[in-house]
């Protein structure tokens, strides 16, 4: 019998109890939930194992890369910046990296980054896997290139893009790397356990993504946005798996950490900017999340999508969350909330990964759950 490790007050025990019924149900192999409410860890719990096989087990230091995930620490980051007045979501991009200008680039704005609107969802010439563990190369393509549509007329998820556009910008505002900046700035300070480029200290502590089968659509068209967007490299979750990978900072995929840590870092913004008595970042600044960049069919998930300023937004079409709830996650399930209006933040982690890019019902089960005890 699958024996679950950790805490969870008796009022989310539902909680636990979604949380143990993933693993019944036979898909799920390892995984973690934490739920921070108010200032308090109401729910930091773990199980199963590592690996298929099911014969290490996932333990409470246990580290995994969470994708996309990752865009909220990154988000996180932009937004210290815009509450201390060193980056401006209105400005051009080209203020702070003038060759960014190129090719008709010069209106792109620092919001159409953080918003998936900026038309590089993808690299026009050739990159291969190990490209991307090459910022200032992959920046610099993006930088020369033009758009694929007209920046800020609607958005189309930069899955790979996005961590080397908003990496490049942190570093010309800050002279830091985004991996850099995020651990002296709030992963450090916080005490949290996520890394944007992980250290060899923590190689024993990493579980490996166990990948899905299934693929892109054979139907999609190779000259699409999407397909030129996932196809540019081929994204294949095994090379999660690779040192190289690990090490690098693509900040917007490969973000290595457990579901407390992203918990810790997140709780900052459902916070009002204030955790454990001391602010970061204002309120006012924290609410600029809502302020929506873009709302329709995403010209690469193709569904329709809301961004606020850097997060996702919740919608009829996708209801995650409360009306002052803003999100995002990872390829195969992992996946943070924060409701600003609740204080609270929750996040899920697990290394199994499930089909597509938007979720599933384990971390739905467990988000829900969350909601109806705090009902």
């Amino acid at each position: 019998m699958l024996e679950i490790h950790g805490t969870c007050s008796d009022r989310f025990a539902a909680v636990r109890d979604a949380f143990a019924a993933n693993f019944e149900r036979g898909f799920e192999r390892g995984a973690s939930v934490c739920l921070v409410v108010d200032g308090v860890t109401e729910v930091d719990l773990w199980g199963g194992h590592t690996d298929m096989g099911q014969t290490r087990p996932w333990e409470r230091d246990t580290i995994i890369n969470v994708w996309s995930t990752t865009k909220t620490m990154m988000a996180l980051s932009c937004l210290l910046l815009i509450d201390r007045g060193e980056l401006d979501p209105a400005a051009p991009v080209a203020r702070y990296w003038p060759e960014f200008a190129a090719n008709g680039k010069a209106d792109v704005l620092v919001s159409h980054f953080l918003s998936h609107g900026a038309g590089l969802s993808g690299w026009q010439e050739p990159v291969t896997e190990a490209d991307l563990w090459d910022h200032d190369k992959c920046a610099t393509l993006l930088a020369a290139q033009a758009p694929w549509w007209k920046p800020g007329s609607g958005s189309g998820y930069h899955a790979v893009s996005q961590g080397y556009l908003i990496g490049e910008l942190v570093k010309r505002v800050t002279g830091q790397s985004l991996g850099t900046f995020f651990a002296a700035e709030l992963a450090g300070p916080l005490g949290a356990d996520f890394h944007i480029g992980t250290p060899a200290s923590c190689d024993d502590r990493v579980a490996l993504v166990i990948p899905a089968e299934a693929g892109l659509p054979p139907e999609l068209d190779p000259t699409s946005v999407a397909a030129r967007t996932f196809m540019n490299p081929p994204m294949d979750a095994r090379m999660s798996h690779s040192v190289q990978w690990r090490r690098c900072e693509s900040a917007a995929a490969n973000g290595h950490g457990n579901a407390r840590s992203v918990a810790r870092v997140q709780s900052l913004l459902s916070h009002g900017g204030t955790l454990d008595g001391k602010q970061f970042l204002s309120e006012a600044t924290c609410r600029r999340v809502f302020e929506e960049q873009s709302y329709g069919p995403d010209l690469v998930l193709g569904v329709p999508i809301r961004f606020g300023l850097g997060y996702g937004l919740p919608t009829p079409d996708m209801p995650i969350g409360g009306p002052g709830a803003c999100f995002w996650g990872g390829w195969g399930g992992s996946l943070c909330v924060n409701d600003l209006d609740s204080r609270m933040t929750f996040a899920y982690v697990m290394n199994r990964m499930g089909d597509g890019t938007l979720g599933d019902d384990r971390g739905a089960s467990l988000l829900l759950a969350s909601y109806a005890s705090l009902a």
